[in-house]
């Protein structure tokens, strides 16, 4: 009797188990790939504020650059050569 009841759990186990994870983990990314409504908003915010950043910082170059023209060179490591891969060099202004 045991072994009968052995050999259905290995069966189960070996059909049912698969199912089951390929089953989880195709409901994972799905859920995963969909953004709410609260996160699309929160990512906007971000995205704004990202923006109005980046324009601070335009602002603040281009006053340095009137006030002191040589201010880029005089920056240790700001040579094209240190920015992160992705990102390209601003030209100068």
């Amino acid at each position: 009797m045991d072994d009968n009841i052995t050999a259905v759990l290995i069966v189960l186990i070996s059909v049912l188990g698969p199912v089951w994870l390929v089953m989880h983990y195709r409901y994972k990314n799905r859920s995963f790939g969909q953004m709410n409504a609260g996160d699309a908003a929160q990512l906007e915010q971000i995205a704004a504020v990202a923006q109005r950043l980046e324009a601070r910082v335009a602002t603040l170059e281009r006053i340095l650059d009137a006030e002191a023209p040589a201010w880029r060179a005089s920056m240790p490591g700001a040579g094209p050569e240190n920015l992160p891969p992705g990102f390209a060099a601003r030209p100068a202004r």
